[in-house]
């Protein structure tokens, strides 16, 4: 696969289209995807997406992502689809509001530098005859994702752009944001080199992870903790001895102390709680300066009797069983 310089009026250097993408089947994209890192996988690449591990970006990028659960993109309950269906909303009302037109780039972009190859990017549009800004990133936000735009542009939406002028050698993009369905934001980001570099740096550095065939540490996330499930998903009998091992030894007697500190403070919680639960009684609230407790009855609700209807019709067990596939547990003795 060879890539072709981008066009860059005025540009001494220009990203390069490794692939069309206007008629590439998904299927497709996505393998081209695992050549490198895009910009949507630049936060989590440098350990600050804070939907995806190093980890789990690590199985995708190796191919060892094969039982993880993937996004359908025909779910209309998912932000994701979303997204794209209201991306070329917030594209032409971007233009409604400045004035500047866009235009779609069909292509995977990769980095013109021979040392960065596996720097790629997908830019949602091209900004044309606008000088102050060259790129136009579209995001949708429900009314709880709102909630990380109220500072400005969320961390990992910075890092995908700063991705994009990296790559592009462009200057400056613009993020169009529509919060809860009814409120359109845009926000200027300038290229920063200092940022880059180090953005550079960090990626370069998880690439040779992939390269190398070495799982990333894993960082305590819920996404890690689906990649190690993934990624080992059986154990096989054996018993391996890290009693020499001192930074693990380390980590098991900090993990049983953590444990206990944990156990501790549930117990002192309990007490506080039913404490607090004695004194109100049959009373709904409780006033306090800093604040209130309430203590409500739910509403009654019907539920289906399981253990009843087995008894009385155990036959149905047999007809509609379903097999639920075991896991490791994790115990500490």
């Amino acid at each position: 696969m060879k890539a072709t310089p981008l066009s860059s009026a005025g540009k001494s250097r220009a990203a390069l289209r490794l692939i069309s993408t206007k008629e590439l089947p998904r299927e497709d994209w996505l393998a081209v995807r695992k050549q490198g890192i895009g910009s949507s996988d630049a936060a989590a690449a440098v350990g600050l997406n804070p939907y995806k591990s190093q980890l789990e970006l690590w199985l995708e990028k190796t191919g060892r992502d094969t039982s993880l659960p993937k996004a359908d993109p025909q779910d209309e309950e998912s932000p994701a689809y979303w997204g794209n269906v209201l991306e070329p909303v917030v594209a032409w009302h971007y233009s409604k509001r400045t004035g500047h037109k866009v235009r779609r780039i069909n292509a995977v972009l990769q980095h013109p530098d021979p040392e960065l190859p596996w720097m790629l990017a997908n830019i949602d549009r091209e900004v044309i005859g606008a000088d102050e800004v060259q790129i136009l990133e579209c995001k949708t936000a429900g009314i709880n994702g709102a909630r990380l735009w109220q500072e400005g542009v969320p961390e990992y939406v910075q890092l995908q752009v700063m991705h994009q002028l990296a790559v592009t050698g462009k200057q400056a993009a613009d993020v169009a944001v529509l919060l809860g369905g009814q409120s359109l934001k845009v926000h200027r980001i300038e290229r920063d080199e200092q940022m880059i570099a180090r953005l550079v740096e960090l990626e370069r550095r998880f690439w040779e992870y992939v390269v190398t065939d070495t799982p990333p540490p894993a960082d305590g996330s819920a996404s890690a903790d689906r990649a190690l499930r993934c990624l080992y998903p059986e154990d096989h009998g054996q018993t391996v001895d890290f009693s020499g091992h001192a930074g693990l030894a380390a980590a098991y007697l900090e993990l049983k102390a953590v444990r206990q500190s944990i156990a501790e403070k549930e117990t002192r919680e309990a007490q506080l709680k039913q404490m607090l639960q004695q004194a109100m009684g049959d009373a709904t609230r409780a006033e306090f300066s800093s604040g209130y407790l309430s203590w409500k009855k739910a509403k009654d609700s019907t539920v289906l009797d399981v253990e009843r209807m087995l008894k009385e019709k155990p036959y149905l067990q047999v007809r509609y069983a379903k097999l639920k596939e075991g896991s490791r547990r994790f115990l500490i003795n």
